[in-house]
């Protein structure tokens, strides 16, 4: 079982450096306040120190043939299937690619965007028999288009930290822009794993936020793909009491949230 034991000035704070100590949100754990946080007109204060666990950790594990637990790495399977996709594409040397951004592109252009994504997603979606999966797509807030697989049993393309989803994002990314020939922020999620990642570190950085004003000194959060951080910045853009900024070099590089 994962635990951790957090002290904080209060309780949710101390919570919250748990989960983020976990990896895990607030359905997937569960507390115990060892000590009560106590404010002292004299003296020293006493800060809240809590025990949090992970109650149950949901793990992607395949079954071979044999019956037998297969440890093999769905997202390795994954990049394999993008690899095995039309041969009629052309490699990224040969193409010319440039980045098209939100507004350029009329209803047409975005419905080919949307249409050759969807392709590209369901030839994928084949290799684990979920071709058939209902796709939801929509707009996201920065103009993005979104791609929502739903349907029974698809833990399996989430995985074990959304890994999984993170090598399904980076394959059918990848295979549209050369079938498109130019890129097109697309965004692949599955059951609103996503959706639900991204209000989970929304919460973080705002928590960074008030603390770094609160303790008037910069906040460092744990290390965060490309994705997590910039869910970060886009949270407190408009926060005037902090700046952030990304340090490190991958995989450990993180967001500083910075008091102003």
């Amino acid at each position: 079982m994962r635990e951790t034991r957090q002290a904080a000035e209060t309780v949710d704070e101390a919570i919250e450096q748990a989960l983020d100590v976990l990896d895990a949100a607030r359905d997937e754990i569960e507390f115990e306040v060892l000590v009560e946080p106590e404010h002292r007109v004299f003296g020293k204060n006493i800060d809240a120190e809590v025990r949090v666990w992970v109650v149950e950790e949901q793990m992607t594990i395949s079954i071979d043939e044999d019956g037998q637990n297969d440890a093999a790495d769905d997202d390795q399977e994954v990049v394999e299937a993008e690899a095995d996709l039309d041969d009629s594409v052309v490699c990224d040397e040969e193409m010319q690619s440039f980045s098209r951004e939100p507004g350029e592109l009329s209803e047409d252009e975005l419905d080919q965007v949307a249409d050759t994504a969807i392709d590209v997603l369901r030839e994928i979606l084949a290799y684990f028999g979920a071709e058939d999966s209902a796709i939801d797509e929509y707009e996201g807030d920065e103009g993005e288009i979104q791609l929502d697989v739903v349907g029974d049993d698809l833990a399996v393309l989430i995985g074990r930290h959304g890994r999984t989803l993170d090598a399904l994002q980076y394959a059918v990314v990848s295979a549209t822009n050369r079938r498109l020939g130019y890129r097109y922020p697309v965004v692949i999620d599955v059951e609103g794993y996503k959706y639900r990642r991204r209000q989970k570190i929304e919460g973080l950085a705002r928590s960074a936020a008030t603390k770094a004003c609160k303790q008037g000194k910069n906040v460092r959060l744990r290390p965060m793909t490309s994705y997590e951080r910039r869910i970060v910045h886009l949270a407190l853009r408009d926060d005037s009491r902090v700046t952030t900024a990304s340090e490190g070099e991958e995989p450990n590089r993180r967001v500083v949230v910075k008091p102003v």
